[in-house]
């Protein structure tokens, strides 16, 4: 099941561990959406970077987006 990251210390754990994450954004539905992916590189009390595979990175607003890791 996966675990939502929400707090500072979530995002800390998941960029110390390199864990891979998923933005979820609502869409016009209200249905949640994956709008990105990858590992945490930086995060603030506003906004996470996460940095794709491929090298490029995004910026998601922490109060619009969901942050979910999968458990193994």
């Amino acid at each position: 099941m996966p675990q939502t990251l929400a707090k500072n210390i979530d995002f800390f754990v998941a960029a110390l561990s390199q864990t891979f994450v998923s933005a979820l954004q609502l869409d016009p539905d209200g249905m949640y959406t994956q709008v990105g992916s990858g590992v945490v590189e930086k995060f603030s009390d506003d906004y996470v970077r996460l940095k794709r595979f491929d090298g490029t990175t995004s910026h998601y607003a922490r109060d619009i987006t969901k942050f979910q890791r999968n458990q193994p």
